[in-house]
């Protein structure tokens, strides 16, 4: 589901025009240093996933605003609905075109300037949200796209972040060409293959006093549930998860070596074919023959194919992503037990 809609929604990125309404875009310079985002957009993409996310579930929309100079500015946001395969008179592009034109009627900014999508323990590193965003990004260079995860906010944080193709798999992506050679010259690795876009929220003052009315009138005793350790079931989920991309990238290797030897056998038998025809144009220059002519020896010995390595490099990125949330996690419990330490000997 999530595959399906992200291709739907790369189809309709060609309806933003944010370009020009920066310094950024007039002078061609796409590279966004700051995202902006009103705290109505966040409350909207909380509010999305608590209403039709459920578990693995992963739910998506369309993030709209402007570009001023190198700072993006997401003013408003709307999700793509939730629908099964069988609605097929459903138009995911005419949607939007109809939201969006809606949205100029009534004077709210409607330029497209990215997507935003939750995700399930971190698992947002793909094939998909690749294909997605170099759609977003090739159509509007200053486009990003939002990573929510609803389970570290709900352990007291908000975890929201945006990013971008770097400029080097952007030109790999456009050239189509995954194989080993063109990584290796394009020195690209699972590090340099996303870059995060710091984050600022912004709020007007009124948002701000209500936000301060809430606060005072949220109970004591909640806030004290944030400091529970019993979070075991988090751990081993994404220790879970974990092992299995490690077995994922151990097929790789035992793909990526298979082919090697391949290579490495192929090498031995034009060896060996070369020899056999020196050796018989030595014999038939000494009876006074035609040497043998000349072949093509690449279409008699088809060089086997390279396994793709985008999708290890995607594997290898989200190993990191999870051994970074793990690392995350036992840093937030080491605090909450100094926290919890630290209220005893105060109540003592």
């Amino acid at each position: 589901m999530a595959s399906r809609k992200e291709s739907s929604g790369a189809a309709g990125s060609g309806f933003g025009a944010s370009k020009g309404k920066g310094k950024a875009a007039a002078t061609g310079d796409s590279a966004v240093k700051q995202v902006q985002i009103d705290g109505l957009v966040v409350l909207k993409i909380i509010k999305h996933y608590q209403e039709e996310g459920q578990g693995n579930e992963v739910v998506q929309g369309v993030l709209l605003g402007l570009v001023v100079d190198d700072r993006l500015e997401i003013t408003n946001c709307f999700p793509f609905p939730q629908h099964t395969e069988d609605d097929a008179d459903f138009d995911e592009v005419q949607y939007q075109m109809e939201m969006m034109r809606s949205l100029r009627h009534v004077n709210i900014d409607h330029l497209h300037v990215g997507w935003y999508q939750s995700t399930y323990y971190g698992s947002f590193v793909t094939r998909a949200l690749l294909d997605s965003q170099f759609s977003y990004q090739h159509a509007i260079e200053e486009s990003v796209v939002l990573i929510y995860d609803p389970i570290k906010t709900a352990q007291g944080s908000l975890s929201l972040k945006a990013y971008r193709l770097t400029p080097k798999l952007m030109e790999v992506c456009k050239e189509k060409d995954f194989s080993p050679e063109a990584l290796k010259k394009a020195n690209i690795a699972y590090e340099n293959m996303f870059e995060e876009v710091p984050i600022v929220i912004k709020n007007s003052y009124l948002i701000n006093v209500m936000l301060w009315e809430l606060e005072k009138k949220s109970a004591v005793a909640d806030r004290h549930e944030l400091l529970s350790l019993a979070s075991s079931n988090h751990l081993g989920k994404s220790l879970q998860l974990l092992m299995d991309r490690v077995d994922e990238m151990s097929q790789d290797i035992v793909k990526y070596n298979t082919y090697l030897r391949n290579v490495s056998k192929q090498q031995q038998q034009k060896h060996q074919y070369q020899q056999r025809r020196q050796q018989e144009n030595i014999q038939r220059q000494s009876r006074g023959e035609a040497p043998l002519p000349e072949e093509d020896i690449n279409k008699l010995f088809k060089p086997p194919q390279p396994p793709p390595r985008m999708e290890s490099l995607l594997i290898a990125g989200q190993i990191n992503t999870y051994c970074q949330n793990i690392k995350e996690f036992n840093a937030q419990n080491l605090g909450k037990l100094f926290m919890a330490q630290a209220l005893q000997d105060y109540n003592n």
